[in-house]
């Protein structure tokens, strides 16, 4: 057996994989990574503190290679050796999502790496959705769906016993890393011949097009890839000139100076092709929507106090106005929206100084040639310009805007209420471990690069 390769390097192949692949399958995606990449260079050159700020926390080689995609699984077994598979690329569940408080039948995990080296080689996330047959009314139509669910497998044997030897030796060599990616790639690639007949896609259709997408085929195709960009509502207005037509606003946060969590568009999924299983042997023509193209624009993780605030905020906007699927009240929708977030301030300092968001701290050019005096504390050392202090993105995602990107591109009737029904004890079961608490990670980031800076000043006062 040759050398063992790092996790991230097998992360950051499969992600090149994926994005090939997933450019050959929907060529629209192609034309968006295109958009993206031209936006990102025009702000990069004109926002100079930005560049500063994703370089001095080493951000910015990665803007580029980001990528996220979002997979949806049928059933527990799926869940918990998806698990087993991202693991080998060094990617770990982070957050649980309830997404059926905003009318779609699934929870969620983001399956990403959780360390700064890690994210900066390759911050690559799948955001992983389980199935709720649970909250399906129709008793009968979710007996057959679990029948159906539970005859296919979605992993090749050969991936499955490359996950097995990876877990024995603590990971693969170059020939068998190589392997395991293009195996692991099957479980995403899109397949048009569907796993049921043509009127039990239908009757799942009708109890929610999300249902119909997860049950009726081979695997969970990725259904899009999103890159990051440095500017959401540049791309949002450019997509039209690119023959692309977005979605009617962005999900998440306003416009802002200083971007907080995330915002996300999107173009509409495609009507594809797909052939259905038929009683008398030849397969019946028909179609299926369900991938699109995706953007998003990372900005500041946000503390509990500062995520409630957040949570406050969206929701007394949409008490006033509610979004509408087709678009028709988009302009009052961002007004309201705009107009309420004034409440939350705009400024890195405004915000840290009443704790809404996380930052890292580092030595400044000054604070690394001179020591502080002995009684400064951080705020003092930050005043005399010997301490910075920089937001940390926020890796993770957000259910409100997760559910409204699904709904808008599952269609305009998509919506439908179901009662919340947050059960992470049980994703955590039938995930096989507990996901990570995304607050208590940003507050050990923040925490580590704190006491690592008052570390390296203390030494520098010691030397002289």
């Amino acid at each position: 057996m040759g050398q063992y390769v790092a996790a991230s390097e097998i992360r950051a192949a499969f992600s090149a994989a994926m994005s090939a692949m997933y450019r050959t399958e929907v060529p629209a995606y192609g034309t968006l990574m295109e958009l993206v990449a031209e936006v990102n260079g025009k702000v990069l050159a004109t926002d100079p503190a930005l560049r500063h700020s994703l370089d001095a926390t080493n951000s910015l080689g990665r803007i580029s290679e980001e990528r996220h995609g979002a997979i949806r699984l049928g059933t527990p077994a799926e869940l918990a050796m998806m698990r087993r598979v991202f693991a080998v690329m060094g990617m770990f569940p982070v957050g649980y999502y309830d997404l059926s408080e905003a009318g779609v039948p699934v929870h969620s995990t983001a399956f990403r790496p959780v360390g700064e080296d890690a994210l900066s080689i390759n911050p690559f996330r799948v955001f992983t959705s389980l199935l709720r047959l649970d909250l399906i009314a129709d008793e009968t139509l979710r007996a057959e769906a679990e029948a159906v669910l539970n005859k296919r497998q979605i992993f090749t044997d050969e991936a499955v016993a490359l996950v097995e030897q990876a877990e024995k030796s603590g990971s693969l060599d170059k020939a068998d890393a190589d392997r395991f990616v293009g195996e692991v790639l099957e479980t995403f690639r899109w397949h048009d011949k569907a796993n049921v007949s043509e009127d039990m896609y239908h009757r799942l259709h009708d109890a929610h097009r999300l249902m119909a997408d997860v049950v009726s085929f081979k695997g969970p195709h990725i259904n899009h890839l999103t890159p990051r960009t440095l500017d959401i509502d540049a791309v949002q207005d450019l997509m039209p000139s690119r023959a692309i037509a977005p979605k009617a606003i962005v999900e998440g946060p306003p416009t802002r100076a200083c971007p907080i969590l995330l915002r996300q568009t999107s173009f509409k999924a495609l009507e594809e092709p797909v052939s259905f299983r038929s009683e008398d042997g030849p397969w019946k023509s028909g179609s299926h929507t369900a991938r699109f193209g995706e953007i998003e624009q990372r900005g500041i993780a946000l503390t509990p106090k500062g995520r409630a605030l957040y949570d406050q905020l969206l929701t007394e906007t949409r008490s006033k106005v509610r979004p509408a699927a087709d678009g028709s009240n988009a302009e009052a929708y961002v007004a309201a929206l705009g107009e309420t977030f004034k409440q939350f301030p705009d400024d890195w300092a405004g915000i840290r100084a009443v704790g809404l968001g996380y930052f890292t701290y580092s030595l400044t050019a000054a604070g690394e040639k001179s020591a502080p005096r002995p009684d400064a504390d951080i705020e003092t050392l930050i005043a005399d310009g010997l301490v910075r202090f920089d937001p940390i993105t926020y890796e993770d995602f957000l259910p409100v805007s997760a559910a409204g990107i699904f709904q808008s591109n599952l269609g305009d009737d998509a919506a439908q209420e179901f009662q919340a029904s947050p059960n992470q004890m049980r994703f955590e079961a039938d995930l096989g471990t507990a996901v990570l608490n995304e607050f208590d990670h940003y507050a050990a980031i923040e925490q580590a690069s704190f006491e690592s800076c008052l570390a390296a000043l203390g030494k520098l006062q010691a030397a002289e």
